[in-house]
């Protein structure tokens, strides 16, 4: 099984500079080894992740601009391939889909048992393009939760086993993100088959990289490139060092999450309570969130069976539904729930937060409600100061 700690095992090669140019043979030799090419695209005024023919599909000269419940893409004033933060989707839904049928089944030619069908085809070997610093860190607690338990999720290894990466070290952090804070970037530690980063100006636009895996260094062999010199070297770790200082949000973790373990029934909850929609919009843009429903359809006939695994969020009423009722009734516990979940208990399971900083749940909230301002105003509650950590507006402004 391959996973990040196996990519991390090769030490970097020397680093290198290709061309923008050379983003085109960079797609055709992930095709021609038998990979399905996902990046990011400009579609229906977002920048997503889709499948990719070509180079000539990423969105050249588009950025974003985010801020809590609102996101517009328009145009920069370069044609940098890869200058915005991140969209509405995570790349989980390539490696959990939201939608997945697990199993097939139907009455045997006597109508007295019933037969499970053959599995489904196997799913395609994805090459990510694109991939930022927290996104592979979001990547790497999915596989702790799917791959490093007692029990493996067989349709996620499937789907992760030959993934390759193409992390792009992100130069335009959005007016939401706060990697930084959460240590899981701009800068890409590990993870990744090749990091690049991008540079734009002064009548050059390349691509600063290293391979950091054997399949890596196999690739940059079909792609036309040079040796980066210092100073290509020091120009991509200033442009990352220069993202990290300019963040749109700030948290400070100190304390965070023994303040939301020790203050359940602090008035703060019933505050975000009144604004929080319940939609679950947070859980489903969330690169990290895991959670999943079954549902057993039957056909009219009786004859056939199949079983789906859809995502789910505990912030519907039906998540937490027992015989009786539902544990969790009130948007107030609910909320409280997500919020401790990812940055208290989440961290007492697996090690580290549940969050890595993108910045996604606060963008595409409708009502803008940001989780830097809410755990900061929780861990401060102490001390009479809310939201000293969050350099921009309150929580009561939103869209």
């Amino acid at each position: 099984m391959r996973g990040p700690d196996a990519v991390e095992a090769m030490p970097s090669l020397p680093p290198f500079v290709v061309d923008v140019g050379g983003l085109d043979a960079l797609f055709a030799a992930l095709r021609t080894r038998g990979y399905t090419v996902v990046g990011p695209t400009r579609r229906d005024d977002a920048i997503v992740y889709d499948e990719l023919e070509s180079a000539a599909d990423l969105p050249a000269g588009w950025t974003d601009e985010q801020q809590p419940g609102s996101y517009r893409v328009k145009r920069r004033s370069d044609q940098s391939r890869f200058g915005f933060a991140v969209g509405p989707h995570a790349w989980k839904r390539y490696l959990h889909p939201p939608v997945l049928r697990l199993l097939s089944a139907r009455r045997d030619g006597h109508g007295s048992a019933f037969v499970v069908d053959e599995p489904q085809a196997p799913p395609p070997k994805y090459a990510f393009v694109g991939v930022r610093a927290c996104e592979l860190e979001a990547i790497a607690r999915q596989d702790q939760v799917f791959l490093q338990g007692p029990y493996v999720d067989r349709s996620y290894e499937a789907r992760r086993k030959d993934l390759f990466v193409v992390a792009v070290q992100c130069t335009s952090p959005a007016g939401t993100c706060f990697c930084a804070s959460m240590r899981t970037g701009p800068h890409v530690g590990g993870g990744a088959d090749l990091v690049l980063t991008e540079l734009v100006g002064a009548g050059r636009h390349v691509l600063v990289g290293r391979a950091c895996s054997d399949r890596g260094a196999e690739l940059l062999s079909a792609i036309p490139h040079e040796p980066a010199t210092a100073d290509d070297e020091r120009e991509a770790d200033s442009a990352v060092q220069a993202a990290a200082g300019r963040m749109g949000r700030t948290l400070d973790v100190e304390g965070v999450r023994d303040a939301l373990l020790q203050n359940p029934e602090h008035t703060r909850w019933d505050q975000v309570a009144a604004r929080c929609l319940t939609c679950g919009s947070c859980t489903m843009s969330c690169p990290t969130c895991f959670c999943t429903t079954v549902d057993d359809v039957l056909s009219l006939r009786a004859d056939r069976t199949e079983r789906w695994r859809k995502w789910d969020t505990c912030f519907s009423v039906e998540f937490s539904y027992m015989h009786g009722g539902s544990v969790r009734s009130s948007p107030r516990s609910r909320y409280r729930q997500w919020l401790t979940h990812k940055l208290a208990t989440w961290q007492d399971q697996f090690g580290v937060p549940g969050c890595v900083g993108c910045g996604r749940c606060i963008t595409w909230c409708p009502v803008g409600i940001d989780i830097t301002v809410e755990a900061t105003a929780i861990r401060e509650a102490g001390a009479g100061v809310i939201g000293s950590a969050v350099r921009t507006e309150s929580s009561d402004d939103h869209c």
